[in-house]
């Protein structure tokens, strides 16, 4: 088995992809505000900058920035989600070794991260999860993917309304 280690910097940014368990399930936008109750409750008890957030059916991808003394990202993820699942409806069969383990399968056991090295890796990487919507064709335009930090960035001025064009103008070149 390899041993992965993770990338703790004190003040890092990074970039996070969280799946569910079950990729066929929509729980995360299905239940879009007890997810964000979960992030907000955790983000009191244990700061972080959301510089960048999408949330699809089955999975969401972020960038966060921690404060400059701090680089447990691990703790938050696990705290996340936990207080989602808590909070979730119990609808999902539950076998026997969960029940007695008192978990659900919500959440895949790990989630993939990369730490931000530049402002280029930076730029990349805001982008690619604005963009994941249309590339899993959710949507023809980012704009109308409504679980984005897009809407917060183009109300900031940092991106155009209508960047990327649409799908199809995507398909045309």
């Amino acid at each position: 088995m390899s041993q992965y280690k993770r990338n703790y910097v004190k003040g890092g940014t990074y970039f996070f992809t969280v799946n569910l368990y079950n990729r066929n399930k929509s729980y995360l936008t299905d239940h879009i505000d007890l997810l964000r109750t979960a992030v907000a409750k955790v983000k009191q008890k244990h700061p972080f900058k959301i510089n960048a957030w999408v949330v699809l059916p089955d999975h969401l991808h972020a960038v966060w920035s921690l404060p400059p003394d701090e680089a447990d990202f691990s703790t938050r993820w696990r705290e996340i989600k936990k207080a989602f699942t808590k909070s979730l409806p119990i609808k999902e069969p539950l076998t026997l070794t969960l029940t007695k383990k008192g978990k659900r399968a919500i959440w895949q056991k790990r989630f993939w991260e990369h730490t931000i090295t530049s402002t280029a890796d930076y730029n990349h990487h805001i982008d690619y999860v604005h963009l994941n919507p249309l590339k899993h064709g959710l949507v023809s335009q980012v704009k109308d993917w409504p679980y984005s930090s897009f809407h917060r960035d183009v109300k900031n001025g940092l991106y155009p309304q209508d960047w990327c064009g649409t799908a199809k103008q995507k398909e045309e070149t």
